[in-house]
């Protein structure tokens, strides 16, 4: 059994861990970090009955645990940009391996995360998107940014999303632009009557345009075009138990890794 301690156990994403985790044969939650509810136990809160893991918001401690456990432990994360970093970082000096899905980490960082992760032999694994439907969506751009030279993308997340634009499209425009091309050439000059109209620029001049708006889950575009044609990418969810599968994928692999991987694309 895989001990795994979930951080940010009451936010949506955090749920549905501790759901998945519950069913799954070959993981064991070992503790659940949170704000509220102290001392309640998680399973009881979430209602899939007693888990006998009472929440905590002491993660020092919890890493401590997981570092005595007879097997490695690993420390899921879906808390908020600001705390996340450190997270990690402490998650890796007690040698319990980081799966991660919090975005917003600046490039920095995830520089220092992998030369901390690369010097201590630890596994961990930093994923903007845990859809395996997402990822197959980044390999269809990549096979079509072969024959395009015009891309943008358009995220489309729930209003309650901290960062903006999502990790997924800036690892997306990323994919993109690490092929040798520049995208985009300009027809004729442009002038944005408001400043940020046409978008961010990201990567090889890819425009990368953001919705935040109730009502929506995480939603994504890649819109290609050419003369006479436009080539259109959607991936849609409309439940965050899509995720779950490539989150357990994460848990399972990241035991055998020595270092920091960054996209669950490298894990498929």
């Amino acid at each position: 059994m895989i001990p795994v301690i979930v951080v940010g156990a009451l936010g949506k994403m955090g749920r549905e861990t501790v759901k998945a985790l519950a069913q799954s044969p070959d993981c064991q939650l070992i503790g659940a970090i949170a704000r509220q509810h102290l001392g309640e136990d998680i399973g009881e809160v979430l209602g899939l009955g007693a888990l006998e893991i009472p929440i905590t918001q002491d993660l020092e401690v919890m890493l401590a645990q997981g570092a005595q456990e007879e097997h490695p432990a690993v420390m899921v994360d879906f808390t908020h940009p600001r705390v996340v970093y450190d997270h990690v970082r402490s998650s890796i000096a007690y040698g319990v391996r980081p799966v991660v899905g919090t975005t917003g980490l600046t490039p920095s960082q995830i520089h220092e995360l992998a030369v901390f992760a690369d010097k201590a032999s630890t596994g961990c694994v930093l994923a903007p998107n845990f859809s395996i439907g997402m990822i197959l969506m980044q390999q269809a751009a990549i096979a079509a940014s072969r024959f395009y030279d015009h891309v943008e993308i358009i995220e489309l997340h729930h209003n309650q999303k901290a960062d903006a634009p999502s990790g997924t499209a800036i690892k997306t425009a990323e994919m993109l632009s690490d092929l040798g091309k520049t995208y985009n050439p300009s027809q004729k000059p442009e002038t944005e009557h408001y400043p940020g109209a046409r978008g961010a620029i990201v990567g090889e001049n890819i425009r990368l345009h953001s919705v935040r708006l109730p009502g929506l889950l995480a939603h994504q575009e890649v819109i290609f075009g050419t003369a006479g044609e436009v080539y259109r990418l959607r991936h849609d969810t409309s439940d965050r138990a899509c995720y779950m599968p490539g989150v357990l994928l994460a848990i399972r692999r990241v035991l055998g890794l020595k270092c920091l991987v960054y996209g669950l694309e490298k894990l498929l």
